[in-house]
């Protein structure tokens, strides 16, 4: 059995841990938002909109990787502006590893969130507001709490899928050993490699902390 370097064990599972806890952040908040506004509005175009946000869900990875890629690129005006702000470009860092996570995580957050938000009474938001308070504060002291379950949930899909993703992170990140090498990658890389000692060891792992994740969101019986 091949020895293991617990360096090199490591540094893929804390990368991991640090892109899914940002990512998941960044689209609790940013699915929570566009969850509020969608289901509490109508408009011209709706359909279309929740489409383009719900389109990630049913691509492939690489089909994602590669549009961020056009976009995040050095030749791109997001990827100029960028570069000028952090002194280097953002692909092929861990900051894009996040940015992959925070796209390929938005659907399942966003209708979590949304079917959330639909479950709780319009009455209770609108007798907050005949009281005088603003939507922020529907939304905090209201909205939120009689949601949190879904919060809660979406919160947890949005780190696992943080976790788990490859294909999109692959692309525009990399597999850069103790900067971009995330579990997934790792994985991949230790198959290929034929270190299945190693493949199994991440594998665990992942499995592991997946399945403690799922087992927080589950009903409790």
């Amino acid at each position: 059995m091949a020895s293991i370097n617990w360096t090199e064990f490591a540094s893929p599972i804390l990368l991991s841990i640090k892109v899914a806890v940002v990512s998941s952040i960044l689209v609790l908040l940013l699915g929570a938002l566009m969850a509020w506004r969608m289901s509490r509005r109508s408009f011209k175009g709706k359909t279309l909109v929740e489409t383009l946000l719900l389109l990630p869900l049913v691509l492939p990875p690489t089909v994602v990787g590669f549009i961020l890629l056009m976009l995040l690129g050095k030749k791109s005006w997001v990827g100029i502006l960028m570069e000028k702000l952090f002194d280097q470009p953002i692909i092929f860092t861990w900051g894009a590893a996040v940015i992959a996570s925070v796209v390929v995580a938005f659907p399942l957050v966003y209708q979590t969130m949304k079917t959330g938000f639909a479950s709780v009474s319009r009455d209770l938001e609108d007798a907050a507001r005949s009281m005088g308070a603003n939507e922020w504060q529907v939304l905090r002291l209201i909205t939120l709490p009689l949601a949190w379950r879904s919060v809660l949930t979406a919160y947890v899909l949005g780190f696992a899928r943080g976790l788990g993703e490859f294909g999109a992170t692959l692309m525009i990140a990399g597999n850069i050993p103790h900067q971009t090498q995330t579990l997934p990658t790792a994985i991949y890389i230790a198959v290929e490699a034929g270190n299945q000692t190693l493949a199994w060891c991440w594998t665990v792992s992942i499995v592991m902390i997946s399945f403690i994740l799922l087992f927080i969101v589950s009903p409790k019986k």
